[in-house]
Parts: C-alpha cells; structure tokens; sequence
C-alpha cells in the first residue's frame, strides 16, 4: 500500500521522482525502489516523506484513509522541546539534594527512567491542552 500511496502523493504534487528525489535529497533510484517495493524508506526518510506531503504516517503506510494525523498530536519539534525541558527539569534536581530512591544516591538507570517518564506525562499534558485549547476551526 505504501508504494501506491507514495505514487499517488508525487503525482498530485505533479512531482517527477526526480523532482523528489531532489527534494528529499536522495537519488531517482532509491524514489523508483520505494515506488516499486524493492526497497523501504528509513524511519527519518518517512518523517520527511509525510511532512512534505503533510500526511500521518498510518496514511501513508497504507492504514487509514485519514491523510491527516490528529489536530492535538504533537510534533517533533514539541516533543523535542519537552525533552529539553525534561533534561532541565532533572539538572534542577540533580543541582540541589541528591536524587535518591530509598535512602541510596539514583544510578543512571534510575535517572533515565525518571527522564522517560517526564518526558512521557509532558507531552502527554501537552496534548490534552492542545485538545483542550485548540480553536474548532483548526481541528479535524
């Protein structure tokens, strides 16, 4: 379903799989193989795919009809910016008292799993208030 999805999103931007390849900054061929199904895009090569197409990931991979993601998902960039915001969350505490769990000073590994979960109930909270805060008009 990919490869038909891909076709059908370059031929309505009346892009030649040249014209995208150089957009994506890839060869004709490595278009021509996506198109075919003797190859497939890497992960960062379908952010980039549906950001240029303005598509959810589940439409282009063929899962949903629903070109769109949700209008509350967040993006990369805020994700990117809650992990920013996570990390300095956790310089704050490592700054103070030490971080500990049960008396004893936090390992790494306890202190990447406090990272995760913050990160997580971040964007989490952050797309309950874009659901919450987001005008009608710009919603699905």
């Amino acid at each position: 379903m990919f490869t038909q999805r891909l076709k059908d999103l370059r031929k309505e931007k009346r892009l030649t799989q040249k014209e995208l390849s150089q957009i994506l900054k890839v060869s004709q061929q490595t278009i021509g193989s996506w198109e075919v199904g003797r190859a497939e895009p890497s992960t960062e090569m379908l952010d980039k795919l549906c950001e240029f197409f303005g598509v959810s990931y589940d439409y282009i991979l063929g899962k949903t009809d629903t070109r769109k993601p949700p209008y509350y998902e967040l993006s990369e960039q805020e994700k990117s910016d809650i992990a920013v915001q996570a990390d300095q969350l956790l310089e704050g505490i490592e700054s103070g008292d030490d971080l500990s769990f049960y008396g004893e000073p936090a390992t790494e590994e306890q202190k990447e799993r406090l990272r995760i979960a913050i990160r997580t109930a971040m964007e989490m909270n952050k797309e309950e208030a874009k659901k919450k805060f987001t005008p009608k008009k710009y919603r699905d």
